[in-house]
């Protein structure tokens, strides 16, 4: 009898377009979906306020669940080349219940994060040309970040080839400019030509538990959503050339990118400026960039500027990817309404789980930006929470998987089992440490009250919450889903329904 865990699982739903994208393409979009320049603008200041010197190591340990969950990525990619990727393969791991929460969790982070992604790339847009007065604008600025958030989505919809061309251009100028700034800095660093107080690198730097545990949860947690977005390249599977391997191939190089690129830069940051300095200006990721960038490139800080921007601008772009496509999955499932499922005819993109991504997103921000003054940072920090809850899934849900096939070798044991359960078992100390730590509201950013609990811990609970909620009300509508077999393909009744919706 054939192994489920070895074939690879076909259907006859609604297809995307194949061969869209090729490897390199994928890769891109991987390092793309996480915002390089923007992840680094935005959380430094955090990072060194919560564990001072030793940001970098915190950057180091953030980088190794990551990884071993990149490898739980690519082995059920080798077998399920579905597009909705955790949902699809938790669904069929554990079960329906577990695999709906999962798709939510990672829709949900798409929208809510889109907001302040497209924020950042219209300020610093601004910020770059040096129309300061409108950077600050906060009529303009929202108005602004809508227009951009409708633009890239329509790019989404437009084609994935356009998006990931688009993609190419603005990942290498983002990267090649991080690396750039890193290798200046340093070099006012070791030759005492810096304008701040700056600090000799040290390997002690890179022990993320050298100042003792506090701060090391919060650290963590932005460490985490630091690397965020790799797996978009799998999100992509089914329009990329050579499916069952390149995806996976592509997260995992993706997450090495990051690290080298990661490390070098908070290091040139933190040795430029000082701890102090950071700690201080934590709460003005545009000021610290902005200051940095003037001092330290002079009349070429434009170049950095432009980099922060642009990689905003890519991420606004591809964070929608993922979320849109596990609409997509989930819908010609069955776990969502069918019209989720339906592809643009002419584009062959999922247009309408495209354009309620992007609705939804935009609500949120909007509302958020009103209710409070930190929701930058609680949102950053919830993302964390609900990352490490999806990612820990996925792990745990390749072990089982492959349950079978994990005594076959010490390769596959090692690195289909032991690395992803592991990876899954870190992410789930460091969630539970997370919710006990933001137990309490003077553990948050904003050192704020909701209901008691940190706000980070409320945004984070809320729309867990929210989907059980929304979950619950569609088994109770439509159980084609939960009466779905796991280790098979999804039945025709649902296929159908899908197909039935893409018409519409």
């Amino acid at each position: 009898m054939t192994d489920p865990s070895t074939t690879p699982v076909k259907d006859d739903r609604p297809q995307l377009k194949p061969n869209a994208i090729g490897f390199f393409d994928a890769l891109v979009i991987g390092l793309a979906s996480t915002s390089p320049a923007y992840t680094i603008a935005a959380i430094i200041g955090g990072l060194v306020l919560y564990t001072g010197v030793h940001a970098p190591g915190i950057m180091l340990a953030s980088f190794v669940p990551m990884l071993l969950i990149a490898s739980a990525f690519y082995y059920l990619n080798t077998v399920d080349q579905d597009c909705g990727t955790t949902f699809s393969w938790v669904t069929r791991a554990m079960g329906p219940w577990f695999g709906w929460i999962g798709g939510w969790a990672i829709t949900m982070t798409g929208v809510l994060i889109v907001g302040s992604l497209a924020e950042v790339g219209v300020r610093y847009s601004l910020l770059t040309f040096g129309l300061e007065d409108l950077a600050y604008d906060p009529v303009l600025i929202r108005v602004l970040t809508v227009v951009l958030i409708i633009v890239m989505t329509a790019i989404c919809v437009w084609g994935t080839e356009i998006s990931a061309r688009l993609q190419n251009v603005l990942i290498v100028f983002q990267v090649i400019s991080l690396l750039v700034f890193a290798v200046v800095a340093l070099w006012q660093v070791f030759t005492n030509t810096s304008a701040f107080d700056s600090i000799t690198p040290t390997w002690e730097w890179l022990n993320p538990f050298g100042g003792g545990w506090t701060g090391v949860t919060a650290g963590l947690l932005l460490g985490v959503f630091a690397y965020w977005g790799w797996e978009s390249a799998v999100n992509l599977t089914e329009e990329t050339t050579n499916s069952s391997q390149a995806p996976g191939k592509a997260a995992i190089w993706s997450t090495i990118v990051l690290v080298i690129t990661y490390l070098s830069v908070t290091i040139a940051v933190v040795a430029l400026a000082g701890d102090a300095f950071l700690a201080e200006t934590a709460d003005e990721e545009d000021a610290i960039f902005q200051v940095l960038a003037a001092d330290t490139m002079g009349p070429w800080a434009w170049v950095v500027m432009l980099s922060v921007a642009t990689s905003a601008i890519a991420s606004t772009q591809t964070t929608i990817i993922p979320a849109s496509r596990t609409g997509l999955s989930m819908a010609r499932r069955g776990a969502l309404p069918a019209m989720f499922g339906r592809i643009h005819p002419r584009f062959r993109t999922p247009d309408v789980s495209t354009w309620w991504v992007a609705g939804i997103a935009i609500a949120y921000y909007l509302v958020v930006g009103i209710v409070s003054e930190t929701a930058l940072w609680d949102t950053l920090t919830a993302l964390g929470l609900l990352i490490a809850f999806y990612y820990a899934l996925t792990g745990i849900a390749c072990a089982i998987y492959f349950r079978k096939r994990l005594t076959t070798s010490v390769k596959s044991f090692l690195l289909i089992g032991v690395g992803p359960v592991l990876g899954s078992l870190m992410l789930i100390w460091l969630l539970v440490a997370a919710v006990v730590d933001y137990g309490n509201p003077e553990n948050s950013y904003s050192e704020t009250a909701w209901f008691g609990l940190g706000p980070p811990l409320v945004i984070g609970i809320g729309i867990l919450l929210t989907g059980i909620v929304l979950m619950i009300i569609w088994y109770f509508r439509d159980r084609r889903f939960w009466d779905e077999r796991p280790s098979t393909a999804p039945i025709e009744t649902v296929a159908a329904a899908a197909s039935e919706g893409a018409q519409q």
